[in-house]
């Protein structure tokens, strides 16, 4: 029986190359034990990290041989320059500012997106596949070619920041939120519309209480990258503090940017013990 039950057995292709064990037990019956993949996957693992050392050109002497001036940087960065708070201040304003907004627009937006891009509010296949594309092609761009195109339509300045920000933020928020909204209980929803409620009352009452808090959450949690995101946005002309980043850089002011580093930590680390404690309350 055992035999007959071993060759039922639905062979892979890992199988075929490395046959399995046959054991025979002490009753007499046999059985077969599958060939580890452990060494296969490690082999490989191997195998990939090899093919990409060579292929970038990374080498450990490399590291060494330059880590006092690695030293020297982060010394000169961690005596940051007090005296140049002052210029500081009016782009960490902007970067703020631009998060706030962005992250706004976005999550306004990403809203009514999300509840169409969700297949059990929109039976429409086609509506449903147009948005969700369009969803993966936004968030499949990166936040500063975002910012370099809206710099080159709208021109420099916080403006384009702003709404590569808010374009990113839609991206992100619409994708998460409709994957919550797939998940919810429906049985309230289709209670209110066999009640005479139609589609839009029906959600307003019965799923907005359930995605509010994981909408709310969302938001939260991408303001909190937006706010880091926008501080190197500056680097494409988009406004914020990536523009006094890049001019500490240029001119080897290691202390003057050591001060604009600090006072983006401070300030994410204010943010995200604010975001902390209101998902505490959503929660």
């Amino acid at each position: 029986m055992d035999n007959e039950n071993n060759s039922l057995v639905k062979l892979t292709w890992f199988d075929r190359i490395f046959k399995p064990q046959v054991i025979t037990l002490e009753n007499g019956h046999s059985t077969i034990r599958r060939r580890s993949r452990a060494p296969l996957i490690l082999a490989l693992l191997v195998l990939a990290v090899v093919l990409s050392l060579r292929m970038t050109g990374f080498h450990l002497s490399v590291i060494a041989n330059n880590f006092s001036k690695l030293v020297d940087l982060l010394v000169k960065i961690f005596h940051p320059k007090w005296s140049f708070f002052s210029k500081v201040t009016g782009p960490l304003v902007d970067t703020v500012k631009m998060s706030v907004l962005g992250t706004v627009i976005g999550c306004v937006i990403g809203l009514p997106v999300a509840v169409l891009a969700s297949t059990n509010i929109c039976k429409n296949r086609v509506v449903v596949s147009v948005l969700r594309f369009i969803l993966a092609m936004i968030r499949t761009l990166p936040t500063l070619v975002i910012a370099l195109v809206c710099a080159l339509v709208f021109g420099l300045g916080t403006f384009a920041g702003t709404l590569a920000i808010s374009v990113f933020t839609f991206g992100i928020v619409a994708k998460m939120l409709y994957e919550s909204i797939e998940t919810i209980d429906m049985g309230p929803f289709e209670a209110m519309e066999a009640m005479g409620a139609n589609k839009f009352q029906a959600f307003w009452s019965a799923c907005v209480p359930q995605i509010l808090p994981v909408y709310l959450s969302h938001s939260l949690y991408c303001f909190e990258m937006n706010v880091r995101a926008s501080a190197i946005l500056g680097y494409v002309g988009a406004g914020g503090l990536g523009i006094t980043i890049n001019e500490r850089i240029g001119w080897r002011d290691y202390e003057g940017l050591g001060m604009v580093l600090l006072a983006l930590f401070v300030v994410v680390v204010a943010i995200e013990f604010f975001s902390e404690y209101l998902r505490g309350k959503l929660s």
